[in-house]
């Protein structure tokens, strides 16, 4: 075998085991909490089982010397939280809601039992954020979904974050190059703004900070505007960070259909184009 077959059939293994490899998003949403008994003391190797209810992916954790366990790589949706060691009931928090970037805290009581009893817990409406400081905004799929917008262009949704100044115009037109983008965040310049799509820059830093590509609304899961205070995970920018998740499969079969018309003619009518009829 010569050294051009050699070498071909090396680019060719590496690139067929990057195929192979599943792909995992940079964004993400992390679980943390600690494990402890009635008594406050904290409990370590007790399994930790975070499953995501609409695809099924099982990741498993256990918690330290300190009782303490994170769990990272998280996609946005809704998921069961469970932990389980020999002496104490299994204990099962449901429907634990992430959103992009979250680093939720579920911290575990459990009660002296046989495994094969349960605790089962509810989970809260609202978290509280106390792991982190940033200041953040997330707008919702249901936001994305019904909210009305004049051009279907993702940087009016940005505005609805507190802080935002926009200097949008009334149509703004879905193009990442052909629309605009001045958006300011707590007085910073809108050409200091970043965007990033699963994890990955999205950002022309040529055009005064503007999408490379405009995805589509009806692709897009939600996103969270961070506009202070966030990690050096996030150090690419001195502004605003909108760092935004695409929609993803379940293990449910199921398809969607959709269709968005717009016309001028359906548009209300301006002042100046109204005709009055004359004063008799």
């Amino acid at each position: 075998m010569n050294y051009v077959t050699t070498r071909k059939l090396a680019i060719f293994l590496v690139l067929a085991l990057a195929l192979a490899l599943p792909a995992v998003a940079q964004e993400g949403a992390t679980i943390v909490g600690t494990v402890t008994d009635p008594s406050g003391a904290a409990v370590p190797a007790v399994q930790i089982t975070i499953t995501n209810t609409a695809t099924g992916q099982v990741l498993r954790n256990v918690s330290n010397e300190a009782g303490q366990y994170v769990v990272t790589a998280l996609g946005v949706g809704k998921y069961n939280v469970a932990a389980e060691i020999s002496g104490f009931k299994r204990f099962e928090q449901k429907d634990v809601v992430l959103n992009v970037g979250d680093r939720l805290r579920v911290d575990i009581v459990l009660q002296v039992g046989e495994t094969r009893e349960s605790v089962n817990v509810e989970a809260t409406a609202i978290a509280v954020q106390a792991d982190s400081g940033e200041i953040s905004d997330v707008v919702t799929g249901n936001q994305v979904l019904n909210l009305s917008m004049n051009g279907r262009n993702l940087y009016e949704l940005a505005t609805l974050t507190p802080g935002a100044a926009s200097a949008l115009p009334a149509f703004n037109g879905p193009s990442a190059q052909g629309s605009s983008a001045i958006i300011s965040f707590n007085g910073s310049r809108p050409d200091h703004n970043l965007f990033m799509v699963d994890g990955g820059e999205d950002y022309d830093r040529g055009s005064g900070g503007k999408f490379e590509l405009m995805p589509s609304l009806d692709a897009v899961a939600e996103f969270r505007v961070l506009t202070s205070n966030y990690s050096a995970d996030y150090g690419l920018s001195s502004g605003a960070t909108l760092s935004m998740v695409f929609k993803s499969g379940t293990k449910d079969f199921h398809g969607g259909m959709w269709e968005f018309f717009r016309n001028d003619a359906l548009d209300a009518l301006t002042i100046s184009a109204i005709r009055f009829p004359k004063p008799t």
